[in-house]
């Protein structure tokens, strides 16, 4: 039932902690989600420095989501979007051959406030990597949602327990928010081979084993697994068909070692479109770079 568990790595983002969960050297991808970091949770106070937040930067061969639990966050990008993500919105940005964007704290700094979220990736088919880069926005009232007096879902992108999501995908894959009152069941319906809960708060109970926040739970495929909320507790899941393994190496995502060091390049020399409105500052890529990886 439990294939195996992976422990996030807190880490200091220059004001802001994250806690890394994908890619692990237990697993690197399950479904095409091949990075998965926990947000925070953190209390900005009202003029928090500018170094928390993501200057502009450049991706290839993947999709970024950006989900909140609370907090704003503003996404400018160089396709044009201007956009602020709030509480259960949706950012969705196609990286495919490339785009860069930004991800600033404006209102925490203008007021201060609570921030908490999952920002993942999901690793785009290979037949698709070089598309045109997008970006679409999803409000939270557009997602389909599920609730009883103990169990809220909500399906963030994907399709699964006989919905599906608005947010545009491009391979078999599901993304679920859980908000569970203590002593809840909940089932993991067992539609994908690859699938995962992640714990953001509280603890769960999956094979009468326990998981606090900042566990990510890896299932056997084949079977429906039920987990039961131990305290009241926030759990996202993810997964979805296999799409083959992927190189990674910074910000880029790709099947190809070569196209990600034709990136490399192309950033190292400027050739790539900086955000609109936010384009007087970018990361430089580290040099030297470590070799890329082959991830499934």
């Amino acid at each position: 039932m439990i294939q195996l568990v992976i422990d996030q790595r807190r880490r200091d983002l220059g004001g802001f902690e994250v806690g890394r969960v994908l890619p692990s050297g237990l697993r690197r991808m399950v479904g095409p989600f091949i990075f998965f970091d926990h947000m925070g949770p953190v209390d900005f106070p009202r003029g928090v420095s500018r170094s928390v937040d993501v200057r502009p930067h450049p991706h290839i061969g993947l999709s970024t989501v950006t989900y909140l639990f609370e907090g704003e966050i503003m996404h400018r990008d160089s396709v044009g979007s201007e956009q602020p993500i709030v509480k259960g919105d949706v950012n969705w940005m196609i990286a495919g051959r490339g785009i860069t964007h930004s991800e600033r704290f404006e209102r925490a700094r203008a007021m201060g406030g609570h921030m908490h979220g999952i920002q993942s990736w999901v690793a785009l088919p290979t037949e698709v990597e070089e598309m045109d880069p997008a970006f679409a926005h999803h409000d939270a009232k557009a997602l389909p949602e599920y609730k009883t007096d103990t169990l809220r879902a909500r399906l963030v992108a994907g399709a699964a327990y006989g919905a599906t999501s608005p947010v545009q995908t491009f391979s078999p894959m599901f993304y679920v928010h859980w908000e569970l009152v203590a002593g809840a069941t909940a089932e993991i319906e067992a539609r994908y081979p690859e699938r995962a809960a992640y714990v953001v708060t509280g603890t769960i109970e999956i094979d009468h084993q326990r998981f606090d926040a900042g566990k990510m739970i890896v299932l056997d495929p084949g079977q429906a697994v039920a987990a039961t909320a131990v305290t009241d507790a926030t759990v996202v899941l993810v997964g979805g068909e296999p799409i083959g393994p992927r190189y990674i190496e910074w910000n880029f995502v790709s099947s190809s070692r070569e196209r990600i060091e034709q990136a490399k390049a192309d950033w190292r020399a400027q050739r790539m479109k900086l955000p609109l409105h936010d384009d007087q500052e970018y990361i430089p890529l580290a040099e030297p770079s470590p070799p890329a990886n082959p991830m499934s």
